[in-house]
């Protein structure tokens, strides 16, 4: 895939101001692809992290608050092997459409942003993007949304109810459907996940029984420790999402190729981490991560190159709590 030109960009930014009939033309002539690739497992790139007012990657803020930088980093992304597609809100997909970058890619439209990050109202995390509709008339794969249970929080209530609508919706037009659930709670006025095993164990037990049907339904869950006993809780196709690889990769990449040979899973789903990694190269970010999806490692033969700082002591390789929704919701 060729990298963006400043015309491709200033054409974009005419086509927004002057003809915004051609974004549904771009959508109506996308090429598109059957769902899994030939060995059955996905890789998909997040990125919609920013309609939550999350934009901040490690240490930095507002990593992800400059557009281009950000279009730039998935058509990179995009254009590398064994990467299936991408996660995103009407604005990012749109622009990648417009740019030529969801062609032969399987295309998930993210649902409830509305729960913005640090707001008051955060767990009552309302639907404010993609409905299941605009999705299949958009002509894309699947559908994804996040649920977060704060059993001290009534705002869980309504989005609760609300996630059981849109995966009833989903059904009804036979498209497949992403829950990413999660326990939450308030810690020192911030949102916080709870992953032990046992919380995770129970978060898709409540996601799984959401709606009318759950023909298609799919599982979006973190990587954390005894990963067998969170993958006998279902029957439902699981996609993972990975912690930061940065600070420990070998044990990071050893913990997801370990969690992607387990029965049910079916690929993995990443974002800030790859699309920002420390040393700014997201195509050997994204190659060591595509590799791990789609060859099956043996042992520890996967390679790293030059991802891999000195050896860690080895320790729990669970995601950091402190980043809110794992690593890329």
């Amino acid at each position: 895939m060729p990298e963006i030109s400043t015309a491709d960009f200033a054409r974009l930014r005419d086509v927004r101001a002057g003809r915004p009939d051609l974004v549904r033309a771009a959508l109506d002539a996308r090429r598109t692809r059957s769902l899994l690739a030939d060995d059955g497992k996905l890789f998909i790139v997040a990125a919609d992290h920013p309609a939550r007012g999350a934009l901040a990657v490690r240490g930095d803020e507002s990593a992800m608050a400059d557009r281009y930088d950000l279009l730039e980093r998935l058509v990179t992304a995009l254009g590398r092997p064994g990467v299936d597609g991408v996660l995103g809100t009407p604005d990012v997909l749109e622009d990648l459409a417009l740019l030529g970058a969801l062609d032969d890619k399987v295309v998930v439209g993210s649902m409830n942003r509305g729960g913005l990050r640090g707001a008051a109202f955060e767990m009552d995390d309302r639907y404010t993007a993609y409905s299941a509709k605009a999705i299949a008339d958009s002509r894309f794969d699947f559908a994804k949304l996040l649920v977060r249970i704060a059993l001290e929080d009534a705002g869980t209530a309504p989005t609760l109810e609300a996630t059981a609508r849109a995966v009833s919706e989903a059904a009804a037009l036979r498209l497949p459907i992403m829950l990413e659930p999660f326990m939450s709670s308030w810690r020192d006025g911030r949102v916080v996940n709870d992953l032990t095993a046992d919380a995770v164990i129970t978060s898709m037990a409540i996601a799984a029984g959401l709606g009318e049907s759950s023909a298609y339904s799919w599982l979006k869950i973190p990587v954390v420790d005894d990963m067998e006993r969170v993958m006998a809780a279902t029957t439902l196709p699981t996609l993972l999402l990975g912690g930061d690889p940065s600070t420990r990769p070998l044990e990071t990449y050893a913990k997801w190729a370990d969690a992607l040979a387990l029965p049910g899973v079916r690929g993995l789903v990443v974002g800030r981490t790859l699309l920002y990694p420390p040393d700014g190269d997201v195509a050997a970010a994204v190659d060591v991560a595509a590799g791990l999806v789609h060859t099956r490692p043996t042992g520890s033969g996967f390679s790293t190159d030059a991802h891999e700082p000195t050896a860690r002591p080895a320790q729990a390789t669970t995601m950091d709590p402190s980043i809110p929704e794992g690593s890329n919701a």
